[in-house]
């Protein structure tokens, strides 16, 4: 019944491999600041490499191996170039590094030294929190507080001193507002939070932003008070429309509403798949998952010409599942068809 007031994220298991990542940077000319993704004119020998973006573009890295390039070289390989060009679309666009469980450590170190050997910074998603999604399509997380902090402060090891963007526990202070997570978990979970924060704040590289949901999902009235007592006072900012489909401005206007009683807070916005805006057929509580005829939304970048929206990120991975639903895989799965219709009906 949730779901259809928020999106859904699903774990990866982050197990793309982050050092063939870290081969592929020095591979496609990820270093530099040009496209490298064999665009025309790029100069690229290999049309399906993928680079870094310029960097006055988006400062955020680029996965040379992420789901989307590696679809990428599929197509490619079996000379469907139309649709290897869809694919590019996601491809070279920089989004979250979701975070796994069995080698958190190694994947932070491995995503945040690419990004920083290509001189970039990495945008990682922690979602982990214990009694995740109510036992919902990504349900999991850590078994209890203890195991959250120890796997917390391994992500932590991991960043060490490099730049890093981290959206913290996507729908975790939600479902304590809406009451989808039982009440006697409320006070861990606002302790988990609070410390995850004050955490990755002692890392001199780190932005924190905590995910405060949706212009579809609760008010700034019921927010601000849960998201203080999460630790947001100690965060860079907060983000919004993670995994979801409100438009920009829609958001903006919502975050906006938000930061005036939060102290003046800034955020970012999940712009990944909201260039159509939220989905209005079907039935309202399946709107959220895997919705038909939806669009890539604007690319990331820290130049959005508002002081208070520091970014537009792609936090959910396009063309990644939102779940078992309409004929999609598993929450987190990659879904090339899903991900080409994106594509196509982005402008």
């Amino acid at each position: 019944m949730y779901g259809s007031h928020n999106g859904r994220f699903g774990m990866r298991g982050v197990g793309v491999a982050v050092a063939g990542a870290v081969l592929l940077l020095a591979g496609c000319g990820s270093s530099g600041d040009g496209d490298g993704d064999g665009d025309a004119g790029s100069g690229d020998k290999n049309p399906a490499a993928i680079g870094q973006r310029p960097e006055d573009a988006a400062p955020y890295w680029v996965n040379p191996d992420g789901n989307a390039a590696r679809q990428v070289a599929r197509y490619a390989e079996d000379g469907n170039e139309k649709d290897a060009a869809l694919i590019r679309r996601i491809a070279r666009q920089p989004v979250g590094e979701w975070i796994g469980t069995d080698r958190p450590e190694a994947e932070a170190k491995g995503f945040t030294e690419a990004a920083g050997k290509a001189g970039r910074e990495a945008v990682l998603v922690l979602y982990n929190i214990p009694h995740r999604d109510c036992g919902q399509f990504s349900k999991g997380g850590a078994a209890d507080g203890d195991a959250y902090r120890a796997w917390l402060d391994r992500v932590a090891q991991g960043i060490g001193d490099r730049g890093a963007t981290v959206i913290l526990e996507p729908d975790a202070v939600l479902h304590l507002v809406d009451g989808c997570t039982p009440r006697e978990f409320h006070e861990e979970r606002y302790d988990l939070l609070k410390g995850a924060v004050e955490r990755l704040k002692q890392l001199p590289g780190t932005k924190v932003y905590l995910d405060a949901g949706n212009a579809g999902w609760h008010t700034p009235d019921a927010l601000f008070q849960p998201l203080q007592q999460a630790g947001l006072g100690a965060a860079d900012g907060f983000a919004v429309n993670v995994s979801n489909f409100q438009t920009t401005a829609v958001s903006k206007e919502f975050g906006k509403q938000l930061s005036a009683k939060v102290g003046g807070k800034p955020f970012v916005i999940d712009t990944s798949r909201n260039g159509n805006g939220p989905y209005t057929g079907g039935a309202p509580e399946e709107s959220w998952c895997n919705p038909p005829g939806r669009a890539l939304g604007e690319p990331p970048t820290t130049s959005t010409g508002d002081e208070l929206v520091d970014a537009y990120l792609w936090i959910k991975r396009p063309g990644e599942s939102d779940g078992d639903c309409r004929g999609g895989p598993k929450a987190g799965a990659w879904w090339p068809e899903y991900a080409l219709g994106l594509a196509r009906s982005t402008s």
